[in-house]
């Protein structure tokens, strides 16, 4: 067992991946999302030397250089495959966040992708699921190609 308090957070994520495997190989847990999450709004804050916030905060994760609120939404994808749907947005159309930024994470927690997406983008491409009582947005087809769409990737490299 590798001394924890040794390791990088990096370190730490792959080891938690692979937990994470075998936990989901023996039927223990049905997804790897958590705790990658919280892992992103970090990851995203500690790159743009953001203000995260306190995890109950309803609305946005992190306020920006330029005192903008932002909600920070992430998946991890196996060998390149898995759904690129994030997270629900809920309360698209109140004044709760600026901008979303996302992340698309391989297996061993390394920025595939990663894009900012103004409100104008998401009301444009995600739908409204009752259900969910929130907006899902998914990071494919017409929305990545779309001009205003900012792809941030080597900033998070």
């Amino acid at each position: 067992m590798p001394e924890l308090k040794k390791l990088t957070e990096k370190e730490l994520m792959r080891l938690n991946s692979e937990i994470m495997d075998e936990l989901k190989a023996r039927k223990i847990i049905r997804t790897r999302n958590n705790p990658i999450a919280d892992y992103c709004e970090w990851y995203v804050a500690k790159k743009f030397k953001w203000n995260l916030q306190i995890s109950s905060n309803s609305g946005f994760d992190a306020i920006d250089s330029k005192n903008l609120r932002v909600q920070i939404k992430c998946r991890t994808l196996i060998n390149g495959k898995g759904t690129k749907q994030l997270g629900v947005i809920r309360k698209l159309n109140d004044d709760t966040f600026d901008y979303l930024i996302a992340l698309l994470f391989d297996e061993n927690t390394e920025v595939i992708k990663g894009y900012k997406i103004s409100k104008e983008l998401i009301r444009k491409y995600s739908k409204y699921n009752k259900h969910q009582n929130g907006h899902i947005l998914n990071l494919k087809g017409n929305l990545l190609t779309d001009e205003k769409l900012e792809d941030i990737t080597l900033l998070l490299k």
